[in-house]
């Protein structure tokens, strides 16, 4: 039975018709799904996948501009950009990122806070498949081991990039700045505008202080693109078209590299600082605090343990006492206390008083003692200048008031931020009734007077104002804002006057009679800087200054020896040259230095003394070039003419 069914023959081709028609369908069934998906695929979503295969394999990439450099005054390069390679990892690319870092761990090593730097830029990273950099700096052996284990290493990569140097490192540390890398808070700033992020798109690093964060926006320059063909890891094969990218702009300061390097060297193994200021310009030549930092370990970021060595120093190797130190003015305010007393009327020339060591107010039991306890005699103003003479301010300070001294002593720059472009500057304090009322709910007391008058109490200036004021006072009045910026490219930088208006004393002779007392500081044998008679190279003019650190009580004698060094008092110097026609006016304060005829004022004549030198120097380098005649020489080989000549004091009769 079962042998007949078999051999059924039309059972059998029933059978496999019915089997063929079936696999037919299903054949069919599956050719009409793939025809459709194809369909789908190469034309309904021909553009989106062509998109996502181009991209794929195309990728446009933002392009970095170069840095623009920054110069000193005589083209010294002071901010540069060199090359240096990185270890770049793109975690999408990784197949096992903890595996990845592992290796790289034993092939070329990394140290914890590297790790902890790659996971914080990991973390705020702009876009996905950026490169985040795990470790700066490669040597040329660690650069050949990552290459060679680059098949092992997907998502890997060298990155050669330009990073910032400061060839004079720690001279110009704090009046430059530094570049440090974009960190979350810098990344939320620029996200704010559009405009911004897209000129940060590519770029790493972004001024943090100084004259790299004000012009940050001259330096950084605009982003450009391009678009490259990259393989299936990553893997840059060729670049297919470029928009360079729009270079920052090169700057050039007023500052001597010569000077500053000067400074440094006067200043070794001292806390305080220097400032120069040309005197026909207002430029910046010398800006310099002491102690300093290398601003180089700042760039790639610096390691915890030489960042805390810093932030923790006694000495506050990170504040710019140049622009931000605060100290009282002490003996330094008294040639514009004297102005002001001359100008306001309480006083003349000829005025005289009696200095018997001391000077006390009307129904008052104090005494305000004189820094010479026996005392000056019978002084004028003229004496006053050149011996220092206290009791002579108290007396002329308490009899113009504070009513009317604070408002000339303004419009020297004291209490002011005068400055157009040094971002770290502050307005220290010109105290009057209004400011101690604010910030200390008190009345103004005549005893408060006293002691502006010799420039302590609540006064307080920086080194940077005091220089400012100089530079002033040294050009008659006529006021030229500081600053920096000398050139921006091969434009002259132009800065407008604005509206700070010039002294206009009631007698512009005043002017030349102050010049003669500032003289004759250095040039009497009683004058508080005699002992700059031994290097005098140009006449000049200044006047010395001790800001007292703490307070002396009534019957005490102040005992340098018995207080602590950092105690001690402070030592000003503030000057001027050549005193007939100045070119540079400057500032010193050395913290603690006590005496400043024997520690700040050699510093600035120095200073001073270079400044006047190079001029000289370059002035004969200009006749040459021009084959102009050679100027007529004094005994020295000095040239003699208005401005280098040295000078006979002057004879200034009491009356003018």
């Amino acid at each position: 039975m079962w042998e007949q069914s078999f051999r059924d023959k039309g059972y059998e081709r029933r059978l496999f018709r019915n089997r063929a028609v079936v696999a037919a369908l299903i054949v069919l069934i599956a050719l009409s799904m793939l025809v459709w998906r194809m369909f789908y695929l190469q034309v309904l979503s021909h553009e989106k996948y062509r998109d996502l295969s181009e991209n794929n394999r195309i990728q446009l990439r933002p392009v970095a501009p170069n840095r623009g450099l920054i110069y000193d005054r005589n083209g010294v390069l002071l901010a540069e950009n060199i090359p240096s390679y990185s270890l770049t990892i793109v975690p999408e690319r990784a197949a096992d990122l903890d595996e990845t870092l592992a290796f790289l761990q034993d092939l070329i090593g990394f140290s914890e806070r590297d790790l902890e730097q790659f996971e914080k830029r990991l973390s705020y990273r702009r876009r996905p498949y950026d490169p985040v950099v795990l470790r700066y700096r490669l040597s040329e052996k660690e650069i050949a081991d990552v290459l060679v284990n680059r098949y092992y290493l997907p998502g890997i990569d060298v990155e050669a990039q330009l990073v910032r140097h400061y060839p004079l490192g720690d001279a110009f540390a704090h009046v430059l700045g530094y570049v440090g890398r974009i960190n979350q808070k810098d990344q939320e700033k620029l996200d704010e505008e559009d405009d911004v992020k897209r000129r940060y798109s590519a770029t790493q690093y972004i001024g943090k202080t100084g004259v790299e964060r004000r012009y940050e926006e001259l330096l950084h320059g605009n982003v450009g693109y391009e678009k490259v063909e990259t393989n299936a890891r990553g893997r840059l094969l060729r670049t297919i078209e470029r928009v360079d990218p729009e270079p920052g702009k090169d700057l050039t300061l007023h500052l001597d590299s010569r000077l500053q390097l000067l400074a440094a060297e006067l200043m070794k193994e001292k806390r305080g600082a220097i400032v120069a200021i040309e005197v026909k310009t207002g430029g910046i030549l010398s800006l310099y605090s002491n102690p300093t930092f290398d601003p180089n370990k700042f760039v790639t970021g610096i390691s915890f343990s030489d960042y805390s060595q810093l932030r923790d120093n006694i000495d506050e190797p990170f504040l710019d006492r140049a622009t931000r130190g605060q100290y009282p003015p002490a003996s330094t305010l008294k040639p514009f206390i004297g102005l002001a007393a001359l100008d306001i009327g309480t006083t003349t020339w000829n005025a005289r008083i009696s200095d018997p060591g001391w000077f006390q107010l009307d129904n008052d039991e104090r005494f305000y003692r004189d820094w010479k306890r026996t005392g000056h005699g019978i002084v004028d103003l003229n004496k006053a200048i050149i011996e220092s003479c206290d009791t002579y301010f108290y007396d002329v300070a308490v009899r113009t008031g504070v009513d009317r001294l604070t408002p000339f002593l303004s419009q020297f720059g004291f209490g002011r931020d005068m400055t157009v472009d040094v971002i770290s500057a502050v307005p220290g304090i010109l105290p009057d009734r209004d400011w101690k009322h604010d910030r200390l709910r008190s009345n103004w007391y005549p005893g408060d007077t006293v002691n502006l008058g010799i420039g302590q109490g609540y006064m307080n200036v920086t080194p940077l104002q005091l220089a400012t004021a100089t530079a002033t006072l040294a050009n008659k009045g006529v006021w030229q804002v500081p600053r920096l910026l000398a050139a921006e490219g091969d434009v002259e930088e132009v800065i407008e006057h604005g509206d700070i208006p010039d002294i206009q004393l009631k007698d512009p002779q005043n002017w030349d009679r102050m010049f003669n007392s500032l003289e004759q500081v250095i040039l009497s044998p009683t004058g508080t800087a005699r002992i700059l008679q031994q290097t005098l190279d140009f006449p000049i003019a200044g006047k010395t200054g001790t800001a007292q650190k703490v307070g002396i009580k009534q019957n005490e004698k102040y005992d340098s020896a018995a207080l602590r060094e950092r105690l001690r008092d402070h030592a000003w110097f503030m000057g001027f040259g050549p005193t007939e026609n100045p070119e540079v006016a400057v500032a010193v304060i050395v913290e603690n230095g006590e005496s400043s005829g024997r520690t700040a004022a050699p510093i600035a004549q120095a200073m001073i003394n270079a400044y006047l030198h190079m001029r000289e120097d370059s002035l004969k380098q200009e006749l040459l070039k021009q084959n102009s005649p050679v100027l007529s020489e004094d005994n020295e080989g000095k040239p003699v003419n208005g401005l280098f000549t040295n000078s006979t004091p002057r004879d200034i009769n009491d009356n003018g």
